[in-house]
């Protein structure tokens, strides 16, 4: 069996008063693309944030790599692999796009694989290429989570994090977002997709977990997960 490269055990996360998480555990192996689904509300985000270290966890541990990450923010975790494209894009909106992915390999000294990244991330979206020196705040939705994309794989992540990656998008752009996210994963690396979207993700993934309410409901391989009645009558409409 591969490695364990992330494993969120007892994770626990309020707002105020209120259990957003209540006690979930998971793990990513290397080489899947795992996919959390759960419809809206059910702590999906907060999960993602409390594990980039961007929320406080109120109980319960995460460990990358084998070590507790506990604690640490999301600069420390980007230098050591662990990237994340946040719900909502967040693109350094006054920016080029050539500007926003050199943003994603702050944490590196390599300024000649820098430059390299740069042209394989005009490759892998010819779109943003077209539009390098234009401000990231004046693009669409979907070059946006282009460029979000893009910008998260300028710091060679060992595992991806991905948020969301296709909210708010036409369908063409839809399509076109899951098609990266597949061609990401065939590069090698390891991925821990969270989408609304349950049958997209299903289908792209190797294994999947069903988050509702702050809990895992179900767990299992993503294409037994597909066909699952509970899962096709709760997130497919049948």
């Amino acid at each position: 069996m591969a490695e364990t490269l992330l494993k969120v055990t007892g994770l626990r996360v309020a707002y105020g008063g209120i259990q957003a998480v209540k006690g979930v555990d998971f793990e990513v192996r290397a080489g899947e693309l795992v996919s959390l689904i759960g419809s809206n509300g059910a702590g999906k985000t907060t999960t993602m944030k409390a594990i980039t270290g961007s929320l406080a966890m109120a109980d319960g541990d995460i460990e990358y790599l084998g070590k507790s990450i506990k604690g640490q923010g999301p600069w420390d975790l980007v230098k050591q692999g662990l990237a994340m494209v946040p719900e909502g894009r967040g693109v350094f909106a006054r920016m080029t796009i050539t500007e926003n992915l050199l943003m994603g390999a702050y944490v590196r000294g390599d300024k000649a694989g820098v430059s390299a990244d740069v042209e394989k991330m005009f490759t892998i979206f010819p779109r943003l290429k077209e539009r390098k020196d234009q401000l990231a705040g004046t693009m669409s939705g979907g070059e946006q989570q282009m460029l979000a994309m893009g910008r998260a794989l300028m710091s060679r992540p060992k595992v991806l994090l991905m948020d969301e990656p296709s909210m708010g998008l036409s369908p063409i752009m839809v399509d076109k977002i899951f098609e990266v996210v597949r061609d990401v994963y065939a590069q090698g690396v390891t991925i821990l997709l969270v989408e609304q979207n349950a049958s997209r993700a299903l289908a792209i993934a190797n294994r999947g977990y069903v988050m509702e309410s702050g809990i895992i409901t179900m767990a299992g391989d993503a294409k037994e997960m597909l066909h699952d009645p509970r899962v096709r009558a709760a997130y497919l409409g049948e």
